[in-house]
């Protein structure tokens, strides 16, 4: 199940409580790139919102749970959202409630929390034209019993990948790619984690450009 949302959330009722959200409510932080090169941990989705106004949300999958206690059984839907402004930035999470509109703001809530950068490229062999059209390298993501790897495309393939990896995958700015996925795939929420552990895991490697000349 897919479907678009945007929450708004108002931020000129947004009291920050922490250090962050005071530093960018004064205008000392105006970007999101400033947050990841300080090592800033986003601890109120307000951050994301203010610094990324063009945010844009999808609704991955909705379950209904139950859970037995001694009152009897307890029913509330877990919600996955995911996050991203097409242009390098994408987030996931969950949330559960026992109204669907609560719990997918409880996700969406969560993806912002979850907000990681993804770094882009053009690492296909086929192509080399040096624009952020695909991911720099093979990249591997792993959740629970499912493992997903992300293959550089040429310009013009596509994302070739199921139709949750290619939500993910378009909110991160990626445009063309391989997937492959071992385990158990029909499983939707570790499916989605590992192809977001995967973009994750595009900044675990230094690259020749991150070098730094002293």
């Amino acid at each position: 199940m897919t479907a678009q949302k945007r929450t708004s959330i108002n931020l000129e009722e947004w009291v920050p409580k922490t250090r962050l959200g005071r530093l960018i409510q004064e205008g000392r932080i105006t970007s999101i790139e400033e947050i990841f090169m300080e090592g800033y941990s986003i601890r109120e989705p307000q951050i994301v919102d203010a610094l990324l106004p063009d945010l844009q949300e999808e609704v991955i999958n909705i379950n209904l749970v139950q859970k037995q206690t001694d009152a009897g059984e307890r029913s509330r839907f877990k919600a996955i959202v995911a996050v991203g402004n097409r242009d390098g930035y994408v987030g996931l999470g969950s949330g559960k409630a026992r109204q669907v509109r609560t719990a997918i703001e409880k996700a969406a809530m969560d993806a912002r929390l979850n907000l990681i950068p993804v770094r882009r490229g053009c690492g296909s062999w086929e192509c080399g034209c040096g624009r952020p059209h695909s991911v720099p390298f093979q990249v591997e993501g792993k959740c629970g019993g499912v493992r997903v790897v992300i293959i550089p495309g040429p310009r013009g393939l596509g994302l070739v990948a199921s139709e949750v990896a290619k939500i993910i995958l378009n909110l991160a700015g990626i445009k063309d790619c391989w997937t492959r996925s071992f385990g158990s795939t029909r499983t939707v929420p570790s499916f989605a984690y590992a192809v977001f552990d995967a973009l994750k895991k595009t900044y675990t490697l230094i690259t020749p450009t991150d070098w730094v000349m002293r």
